[in-house]
């Protein structure tokens, strides 16, 4: 007898524990799922917090920004029905592959038929410290109508380089200006001056106020399309505007 009751109450006792081996494999699986979405969501933020826009970033709701026609250098028809903006920082790799890859599509097939008129406003990040004297190093270049030539030599010299984030001066500015047959003399004191610094900064502060927080920015009849998105993207875009 006291046998069988010492069988019973051990059953009990055996009966009354809980078996927490249910729940530690799902519970690790869980908490590993809560893990692997928190690197997820970290890696795709761009962990350094620069607002270099990549080609993550895709189309947001529509904006609007004002255009000068005095200003800013543009190309293709001057009363093409779309109008495309890019805010640009001349030191972005990524604004560096949007020239190289996609602007040459967008030239032949919609800029140079007279459907887009194609704008290029200045957007010198603070940590590009090539930025800002190439933003000025191109209006001096326009003074002698070269500003998409000196526009291109900077992004040509840069490709030659490498394809990340290549560091250039002053001294590297006036010698490819001198390279595209610049006036020494005049482009250097131009430049120099800074005297269209407050220009650029202008841009900069444009774009911020209608959105802009990195490069490359662009509105498309006032449609902000964020970073160096794939030609598809712009083509989508500008197809939808052409025809309203």
């Amino acid at each position: 007898m006291e046998e069988n009751n010492n069988l019973e109450q051990k059953s009990r006792v055996e009966a009354s524990k809980f078996d927490w081996t249910k729940f530690i494999m799902p519970g690790a699986i869980v908490l590993a799922g809560v893990l692997i979405s928190a690197a997820v969501l970290y890696s795709g933020g761009g962990g350094s917090g620069r607002p270099a826009a990549d080609i993550g970033s895709g189309v947001k709701p529509q904006g609007q920004i004002a255009v000068s026609a005095d200003d800013d250098a543009y190309l293709g028809d001057k009363d093409a029905p779309v109008v495309m903006i890019e805010f640009s920082d001349l030191q972005c790799p990524f604004c560096r592959s949007f020239w190289r890859d996609t602007l040459p599509l967008i030239k032949s097939e919609y800029i140079d038929t007279g459907k887009v008129r194609f704008v290029y406003r200045d957007f010198p990040l603070s940590f590009h410290p090539g930025a800002m004297p190439a933003a000025q190093a191109v209006e001096c270049a326009e003074e002698k109508s070269k500003f998409w030539e000196m526009h291109d030599k900077i992004f040509i010299e840069q490709d030659k380089q490498g394809s990340g984030t290549i560091q250039f001066g002053v001294g590297d500015l006036k010698k490819w200006a001198g390279e595209i047959n610049l006036n020494a003399g005049k482009f250097n004191s131009c430049l120099d001056s800074q005297k269209y610094a407050e220009e650029v900064n202008n841009d900069a502060k444009d774009g911020q106020a209608a959105g802009v927080t990195g490069t490359p920015g662009f509105f498309i009849n006032g449609r902000l399309v964020v970073g160096a998105q794939p030609f598809s993207v712009f083509k989508s875009v500008i197809d939808e505007e052409l025809k309203k």
